[in-house]
């Protein structure tokens, strides 16, 4: 049920409940276990494009999280078979094991093009019982992911460090790594596993902090660099996180690095605006870049900057997302500080953009 009074009927699977929050679309064709365990899609049911889910089974070494963060999943089909010898277990016993609620049966193509057309729109996902009237109502009652700060609710509560792997993936990337590695903090908006293992590919010994961490306690770490990640909802309120950068950037020179949501509020700590885009931008496939070099990236998140709110004084746009030339990625002209709204860490995803971790290293190596 969508807010718009749309219904769409299909067969359960997964978890028996109800789960309401903002309908939107990824069109990659793998990785449906990265994408329900990225906490950036907390809050989200997502519609799968590619027609059938479940075929490659689910695996520990596959997640981006402890545990699913999509509130719901949207399938054309779900594969009665799984076939894959990395398999762990199957898509749906784990869906139901971890209280996610699934339809399977719905016309996606049709789904997609309402929400391409009207833009996102809050919705439910029902098996209980409930009534097409009942749904409509809750729908309606719920919060807009605009004005959501749901990075509190996925940060880490307490620090941890990473230093080592825990991708079976590690290995095929693997870079030269300094012989002391470069000391990272990294403010944790939502982080995905693959983002931390890249930062260790490149030589970095990580410390997560939570979102609401002060200036104080990222110094108190003694960081090289200061990473800011990915994460849900609407950056704008993340008033912590934007106030911590605005620290950074006037108090210290470390090297700078943000990704999606960091991207973003390193944007806003500058002084710019975003925006809520229509319908978002998930998939694997997005072009990005500047003229005469191109990366097709994996991306995933529902807001940009204002490319002219942004100082031009202190800012340049480095990248442009080359399908409606919003924008990709900045630096800053005078300090080591700079940011990628697509995922280079590549989970699920190409390569192209992976060399940004070690432009991240070079400036800490720059700086020692």
């Amino acid at each position: 049920m969508l807010a718009d009074g749309t219904l769409l009927r299909g067969e359960a699977f997964g978890a028996v409940g109800t789960a309401i929050g903002e309908v939107v679309f990824n069109t990659g064709m793998t990785g449906y276990q990265e994408v329900m365990t990225d906490p950036s899609y907390s809050g989200q049911l997502v519609t799968f494009t590619y027609p059938e889910l479940g075929n490659t089974g689910v695996n520990t070494a596959d997640q981006e999280a402890p545990r699913p963060h999509v509130r719901g999943v949207i399938s054309r089909e779900l594969t009665p078979v799984t076939s894959n010898w990395r398999a762990e277990g199957d898509l749906e016993h784990w869906l139901a094991e971890n209280g996610v609620v699934g339809i399977r049966g719905v016309d996606t193509r049709a789904l997609v093009r309402h929400l391409r057309e009207g833009g996102a729109i809050n919705g439910a996902i029902s098996s209980d019982g409930s009534t097409p009237v009942e749904l409509l109502e809750q729908v309606r009652a719920a919060p807009s992911m605009e004005g959501l700060n749901l990075a509190a609710r996925v940060s880490t509560a307490e620090p941890y460090t990473w230093t080592e792997p825990c991708s079976a993936a590690f290995d095929t990337r693997l870079q030269q790594r300094p012989e002391r590695p470069y000391r990272v903090v990294a403010i944790d908006f939502g982080i995905k596993r693959a983002i931390l293992d890249r930062l260790v590919a490149h030589g970095c010994s990580v410390t997560v902090l939570p979102a609401d961490s002060s200036l104080e306690a990222v110094l108190s770490h003694s960081p090289e660099g200061v990473f800011l990640s990915n994460g849900p909802g609407d950056p704008a309120a993340v008033s912590s996180g934007i106030a911590l950068v605005k620290d950074l950037l006037t108090q210290v020179d470390l090297p700078l690095f943000g990704i999606c949501m960091g991207h973003q509020i390193l944007g806003l700590a500058l002084g710019g605006r975003s925006f809520k885009l229509p319908y978002g931008h998930r998939g694997l496939n997005h072009p990005c870049g500047s003229p005469g070099q191109v990366e097709i990236t994996s991306q995933n998140h529902g807001f940009a900057l204002d490319a002219d709110s942004l100082p031009a004084d202190r800012v340049r746009i480095t990248h442009h997302n080359l399908n409606d030339h919003t924008v990709a990625a900045l630096q800053l002209l005078h300090q080591p500080v700079f940011g990628v709204q697509y995922h280079p860490e590549a989970s699920p995803g190409p390569h192209d953009a992976d060399h940004h971790f070690a432009r991240f290293a070079a400036l800490m190596a720059d700086r020692r």
